[in-house]
C-alpha cells in the first residue's frame, strides 16, 4: 500500500465513525412509527411536526435558550475579567490563581451537583432560573478564561501603553484598545459557554424540578419514560444547524 494513501484511509475511517450517529439519527427521525425504528414502509415528518405542536418541547427549548444565553453572558464577563486581571498581574498570581479558576473543568460534575444542591437548598435557589444560570456560568467560565488568555498571548501591551500615554482613561483603553483586539477569544469563549450550558444535564437533574425544565432534562425524562422518536427529530435538527453554522463559518473565512 502506498505510504501516502494509508493516512488518508485512516482519516476517512475516523470521519465515517464520527459521522455514524448522524447517519443513524436522520433516518430514525423519519420513521412513521411511534417508537424508535428505521423506516421500512415509507418516511414521515410527523415527529418533526410534534416538536412544533407540543408546547412542552417549545417551553423546554425556550428555557434552555434563556438559561444558556444569560449563563454565557455572565461567563464572558467573569472569565474575561479574570483573564485580563491575571494577564496584567502576571508572575505568581497567574501561576497560582489560573489553575484554581480552571477547577470546574476538572472536578467531576456529580460533585458539583451534590454541592450546589445542598447550597442552593439553604438559600432558596433550587428550581430557579437564577440558580441554574449561576451554576452554568460557573461551568462555562473556565473555557472563557482559556480562550481569552490565548487571545491575550498575542496582544501587544505597547498599544495599551500608547493609548494611556495619549490621555485615554483606563476604561476607554479597555473598551477601544484591549477588547477589540481579543474579540476572537471573547466570541469563542461565549460559544463554548453557551453550548456547555445548552448540553448540561447532571447538575440540572439535581437542582431543577418543575419550574425550570431545560431541553436536556426533557430528553432525559423522555428516554426514561417512553423513547419518543421526536428526540431523534430534535437531534437531527441540532446536527443540521451545527453543520450549517460550520459551512457559513467556512464561507466567511474564504
Amino acid at each position: 500500500m502506498n505510504a501516502s494513501l494509508f493516512p488518508r484511509i485512516v482519516a476517512w475511517a475516523v470521519a465515517c465513525f464520527l459521522a455514524l450517529p448522524v447517519l443513524i439519527m436522520l433516518p430514525i427521525s423519519l420513521t412513521p412509527n411511534r417508537y424508535l425504528s428505521l423506516p421500512k414502509d415509507g418516511i414521515s415528518l410527523r415527529h418533526y411536526k410534534s416538536l412544533i405542536d407540543d408546547p412542552q418541547w417549545i417551553a423546554s427549548i425556550a428555557d434552555s435558550l434563556f438559561v444558556a444565553t444569560l449563563a454565557a453572558m455572565l461567563a464572558v464577563v467573569l472569565g474575561a475579567s479574570f483573564a485580563i486581571g491575571i494577564w496584567r498581574r502576571g508572575g505568581m498570581a497567574e501561576r497560582v490563581l489560573q489553575p484554581i479558576m480552571l477547577a470546574p473543568m476538572i472536578v467531576p460534575p456529580i460533585v458539583h451537583s451534590v454541592a450546589f444542591y445542598k447550597g442552593w437548598a439553604e438559600i432558596g435557589l433550587l428550581d430557579t432560573y437564577t440558580g441554574l444560570i449561576l451554576v452554568h456560568a460557573m461551568k462555562g467560565t473556565p473555557f472563557v478564561i482559556l480562550t481569552v488568555a490565548a487571545a491575550l498571548a498575542n496582544f501587544d501591551p505597547r498599544t495599551e501603553q500608547a493609548a494611556r500615554s495619549l490621555g485615554a482613561s483606563a476604561g476607554r483603553t479597555m473598551a477601544w484598545v484591549v477588547l477589540p483586539q481579543i474579540k476572537g477569544g471573547l466570541l469563542s469563549g461565549a460559544v463554548f459557554a453557551f453550548f456547555i450550558s445548552w448540553d448540561e444535564i447532571i447538575v440540572a437533574l439535581f437542582i431543577t424540578m418543575r419550574q425550570v425544565y431545560t431541553l436536556p432534562r426533557r430528553i432525559w425524562d423522555g428516554l426514561e419514560d417512553n423513547i419518543d422518536p421526536a428526540i431523534a427529530a430534535l437531534g437531527s435538527l441540532m446536527i443540521l444547524a451545527t453543520v450549517a453554522l460550520m459551512i457559513l463559518q467556512t464561507i466567511k473565512k474564504r
